[in-house]
């Protein structure tokens, strides 16, 4: 019998259910076992009732976006994998602010904001998650972060109440916000504030400059997860892994990047075994040459960092 059947009188469509679906064709590093069910929300009412079918029945659940900073254990999870992307995407424009559903894209927050003529989302044109994710981690390049143009976000808190913070409580500081240490809450949507301006041309070149610069220094051909480690202070990741010698040096089929030593890249058939033996090598190397010990920025589902 599935136990998991209630979940059809929740989510009508049943196209948007996925059975034992592999993890892999959901992370951008394309690995990781299946997990038990999947299912994709159109809207909040079906978010919520999702996770109270969940919580009454003490099944295990984990909310994800387009999966850009995660791995999951080559054995699976056995859970259900609530995904808040494209079926919960809407972006709506009032002046200089918009109001932007969690799992809408970052790059087409960036794109539907210049074509607005609204500046300030340059920053995160290239960045793959989705808002929700962004605001999660308080996602940043190029001299922006998530925190500079968020006004407010919405969210659903460890009881199942709707509720909405103001930037100032959201805890916001590098790489971590109020829902880092709250991780039962989950992000709806938020209101961003930008800068009306008269034309787009210096909105394009920012963005042209940022994705130019990504693909010269990032290794958007290989499936990986970003940045892998958090920068410690007073040092760049790279550089430490670099200085140690480590530029493509591979365990299995992840190999550290020879374009940029601070990511990880998956060049072919790659376990997430391999990567996490990958990480744990770099730390160590590190740690050993350099005294300092690197903390994965990555987060891992169903499994823990050695």
């Amino acid at each position: 019998m599935n136990k998991y059947i209630e979940l059809e009188n929740i989510i009508k469509d049943k196209s948007r259910i996925r059975y034992n679906e592999p993890m892999k064709n959901h992370i951008t590093a394309r690995v990781g076992g299946p997990c038990d069910v999947m299912v994709f929300p159109k809207s909040i009412d079906e978010i919520k009732q999702v996770i109270s079918y969940a919580k009454k029945n003490n099944i295990p659940y984990f909310v994800m976006g387009k999966g850009s900073n995660l791995l999951v254990a080559d054995k699976g999870i056995n859970m259900i994998v609530i995904k808040i992307s494209n079926d919960f995407d809407d972006i709506k424009i009032d002046g200089e602010y918009m109001e932007v559903l969690a799992g809408t894209s970052m790059p087409k927050i960036a794109v539907i904001a210049k074509n607005n003529f609204l500046s300030g989302f340059e920053f995160a044109c290239g960045i793959p998650g989705t808002i929700g994710g962004g605001i999660f981690m308080n996602a940043g390049a190029y001299g922006g972060e998530i925190k500079d143009v968020i006004v407010n976000v919405t969210f659903l808190d460890e009881n199942d109440n709707i509720v909405t913070f103001d930037n100032d409580k959201l805890e916001f500081s590098y790489r971590k916000s109020y829902f880092a240490n709250h991780p039962d809450c989950v992000i709806l949507s938020c209101k961003l504030k930008l800068k009306k301006v008269a034309d787009t041309k210096e909105i394009e070149e920012k963005m042209l400059k940022n994705n130019t610069a990504r693909k010269e220094k990032q290794p958007l051909e290989y499936p990986n997860f970003g940045s892998v480690f958090k920068r410690p202070e007073g040092y760049f990741v790279g550089k430490l892994i670099s200085d140690c010698n480590l530029k493509g040096y591979r365990i299995g089929g992840a190999e550290i990047s020879k374009k940029h030593a601070g990511f990880i890249v998956n060049i072919g058939n790659a376990t997430c075994n391999d990567i996490l033996s990958l990480i744990k090598y770099i730390q160590d190397t590190v740690n050993k040459n350099f005294g300092v010990m690197l903390t994965p920025e990555v987060k891992l589902i169903g499994g823990e960092f050695k």
